[in-house]
């Protein structure tokens, strides 16, 4: 029995270490080396001050600002420590009764827009977090933002247009927008 017990109790104690401290450490080094920016949260800097995250979306409502999509993650919206999302069905009566709220929502902020409200803006993404936007989502914005702002809406579209990301390697995912940066820079703060 001593002649099994000995080996069990080393391996254990070798692969703890290995597995606690050497793995950890290895993956943080390479991560610090390799991918700084991101393993650090991806923070926008400016003037030693944070801004917010590239990463994860930040609640925005006052008008003249682009707003994000909804959040439903908990106790209370835009919760980054709890990323998640309802997971109502798309005819559940909850989900449904929420999109309506926020649709009317988006048309009491700006009664003069009567196009299609884009979907990314009336429903919450998988995580909660999201932090981007269609463009078709900041399109149907500019209008509230160029009146409030009292600029014209042609300077708010190019702002779109070169804020927006492209689909990665040409294939992958939609076109987007991150709105903190996309906010940032009506600011002038990017």
């Amino acid at each position: 029995m001593k002649n099994l017990l000995r080996p069990a109790i080393v391996l254990l104690l070798c692969m703890t270490f290995i597995t606690g401290v050497v793995y950890p450490v290895a993956v943080t080094l390479v991560a610090q080396l390799v991918f700084h920016d991101a393993a650090n949260g991806s923070v926008i800097i400016r003037n030693d001050h944070a801004l917010g995250s590239h990463l994860i979306g930040q609640p925005f409502d006052d008008p003249k600002y682009f707003w994000g999509r909804p959040s439903a993650t908990a106790p209370f919206a835009d919760n980054s420590a709890s990323s998640g999302a309802s997971n109502f069905g798309p005819t559940n009566a909850a989900l449904v009764d929420a999109v309506r709220t926020r649709v009317n929502a988006l048309r009491a902020a700006d009664r003069e827009n009567t196009a299609p409200v884009p979907i990314d803006l009336v429903t919450a993404s998988a995580s909660g977090l999201d932090p981007d936007i269609s463009p078709a989502a900041a399109q149907f914005q500019v209008a509230r933002i160029a009146r409030i702002r009292a600029t014209s809406a042609a300077d708010i579209a190019k702002m779109i247009s070169s804020s927006t990301e492209r689909r990665q390697f040409g294939v992958l995912g939609e076109p987007r927008i991150n709105v903190l940066e996309l906010n940032l820079r009506l600011d002038g703060r990017l």
